[in-house]
């Protein structure tokens, strides 16, 4: 995201800057081992796009404040949390290239930062009486734990519907996103319309964010550096192969079904529903439906007056759909 970043980072560079010092700020506590961690953390920061989503919906709907720096470090916060919790719920040991921190610290400690992160969001809105604030970081802290819950418990039944998936998604990606484009707003006192709007501009967004990881299943390793078939293997049913089950008939129907919660780690089935998803135009219709969120959200920002932040967020938006990772 390197060259497209810089881009996206015009009107709001001075911020990102003076935001990284304040977000670290935010973290430190005085247990030595919490700061060690936490600048682990820092200095393997990754893409900082819910930040950027902050900043921006400031900037397009007025001017940047202290409490802009606040909702872009808690968004943060919990991004961080819930990757850190992710890591230790999925067993994963590497993050971005590095060791996570459930590998380099167990399990135990892991969960343990991870709560640590959530109370400071929560401390960081109730300390400045950011209420607002605190009702949107409550409110995305309980869908992104629902979403997830709903998702394991859909893993074990593979009953999962295109109405579900959508809910599973809005709750466990959209939400964070959305409460980016939101918490924005709200740091500049915008007008109830208006932070309506952003918020739905977020979520769709969000969705078609989904919607691209779920593609990433069915490309090239190398080009994206994800192993194909991650998640049939975890048992995650994706839209191209919700998709793909419904349009089936009886016999492939049952063949697919017994097939992820059978022979999901075994590589040559994962190869054939992947040929199958592929054939079956579960791949077009799911780039379809992250197309026309795009456009949703597209048409939400393009009601805003044009303006270098305005801009940003189109490419911000269009890079969710066509990045690489």
């Amino acid at each position: 995201m390197s060259k497209i970043a810089e881009q996206i980072k015009i009107p709001i560079a001075e911020e990102m800057l003076l935001f990284e010092k304040r977000f670290y700020e935010s973290m430190k506590s005085k247990v030595p081992l919490l700061d060690r961690i936490t600048q682990f953390i820092v200095r393997r920061k990754g893409k900082q796009m819910r930040p950027m989503f902050v900043f921006l919906t400031a900037k397009l709907t007025g001017e940047i404040s202290d409490k802009t720096y606040r909702a872009a470090s808690l968004i943060e916060l919990i991004h961080t949390a819930t990757l850190v919790h992710d890591d230790v719920v999925d067993e994963s040991y590497m993050r971005r290239g590095f060791f996570s921190i459930n590998a380099l610290w167990k399990n135990k400690i892991a969960v343990l930062v991870g709560d640590y992160l959530l109370s400071k969001s929560v401390l960081l809105a109730t300390d400045n009486k950011d209420f607002d604030l605190l009702s949107i970081i409550s409110r995305v802290i309980r869908d992104m734990a629902e979403g997830e819950l709903l998702q394991l418990e859909k893993s074990r039944k593979l009953d999962i519907t295109e109405e579900v998936y959508f809910n599973i998604i809005k709750q466990k990606t959209a939400v964070l996103i959305s409460a980016c484009c939101e918490s924005g707003a709200c740091s500049t006192n915008a007008d109830d319309e208006t932070i309506h709007k952003l918020r739905l501009f977020g979520e769709y967004t969000g969705i078609a964010f989904q919607i691209k990881d779920d593609l990433f299943d069915y490309n090239s390793k190398s080009f994206i550096g994800k192993p194909v078939g991650i998640d049939i293997k975890e048992r995650k049913m994706t839209l191209p192969l919700i998709y793909s089950i419904n349009n089936a008939d009886a016999n492939k129907k049952k063949w697919l079904l017994n097939s992820i919660k059978n022979h999901n780690k075994d590589k040559k089935r994962i190869s054939q529903i992947i040929a199958y998803v592929i054939e079956s135009g579960g791949l077009k219709y799911a780039t379809s439906q992250m197309n026309e969120y795009k456009e949703k959200a597209l048409d939400i920002l393009l009601s805003f007056p044009k303006n270098p932040s305005r801009d940003s967020l189109e490419l911000l938006l269009n890079y969710v759909i066509h990045r690489n990772n």
